[in-house]
């Protein structure tokens, strides 16, 4: 399992009944999460005294039920910085356990701007170190996004809710990357990479995040397990011919790890790579237990 305990500012307290208790910056919140079936006592005073707890309704969806919590507040990854606020459906803005993720595609960018300034890999149009390019889809609030601008990456965003990709404006503004290469796109995920393959443009990475179940601008719907791999083949198409990565974040419980490594591997099979996909979780201070947050498949070039 990858382990997202990089945080000071994040972190998941106790685990019981359905519900996770959190720590985000100063504030405590209770949320529901579907993979603790689970109960334990309570025995962290945060369940009594939380700012903020989302109750789910027997109908379907639910309410916040606010104590003490500002509208916005800020927290801290490394040198990132998040704009949080409590919104529909349980959410604040962001997920924490993405962090290994973010730590991991970094990682990955550096190696490489590092390769292509002492191979002197340039853009002959402009004579500097050819850029690395990332396309991050369905980006949300843009924590990968600004984690890989930091890491010097030329970064494409595309999302198709206006609210979320303002919001990521923010986060890069908060962060202070305002002035990094990041394209900004509202688009529906699929159109936009058909008009880029049609353009002929490339990317050296891609990172996707798709949503388990979602319906277009037409009311086109989206089933991760039918939709994933048709779009993962469109998607290799506009990769670069020596591309660097391509991670895939699923939240959907019927893809195993095993299948998101299977799909890698038969999608990018004509390119020279390593796959490994692992479960995601976020450390459990009370216990020292890890909390299940889905699961990420990584194909990455053999350089």
């Amino acid at each position: 399992m990858w382990i997202a305990d990089g945080w000071k500012d994040y972190e998941v307290i106790d685990t019981s009944a359905g519900e996770k208790l959190e720590r985000w910056g100063d504030y405590l919140l209770i949320r529901p999460d579907p993979q603790v079936i689970w109960t334990t006592d309570k025995k962290e005073k945060g369940w009594k005294k939380c700012n903020g707890h989302y109750h789910r309704s027997s109908k379907g969806g639910g309410e916040w039920e606010f104590f003490d919590l500002p509208e916005q507040w800020t927290i801290s990854y490394r040198e990132l910085k998040f704009n949080l606020k409590p919104f529909s459906f349980k959410h604040t803005g962001l997920f924490p356990e993405q962090a290994t993720n973010w730590d991991w595609c970094a990682e990955q960018i550096r190696k490489e701007i590092s390769r292509r300034e002492k191979a002197g890999d340039t853009d002959p149009a402009t004579g500097t170190v050819r850029p690395v390019k990332v396309l991050n889809l369905f980006a949300y609030t843009g924590g990968a996004t600004i984690s890989a601008a930091a890491a010097g990456a030329h970064v494409t965003h595309v999302d198709a809710s206006k609210g979320m990709v303002a919001w990521a404006k923010e986060n890069a503004v908060t962060s202070g990357l305002a002035d990094r290469p990041i394209r900004w796109l509202v688009d529906d995920c699929g159109k936009f990479v058909e008009r880029e393959i049609r353009r002929g443009n490339h990317y050296d990475a891609i990172i996707m995040d798709p949503p388990s179940y979602g319906r277009g601008p037409k009311g086109e719907i989206w089933k991760m397990e039918e939709n994933i791999y048709p779009f993962v083949q469109l998607c290799s198409k506009v990769l670069a011919k020596d591309p660097l990565f391509v991670l895939i974040n699923s939240y959907t419980t019927g893809l195993a790890p095993s299948v998101l490594t299977y799909m890698l591997s038969t999608a990018l099979k004509d390119w020279k790579g390593q796959v490994e996909s692992q479960e995601v979780g976020l450390p459990v201070s009370s216990n020292g237990l890890v909390l299940p947050c889905g699961a990420s498949g990584r194909w990455l070039a053999e350089k």
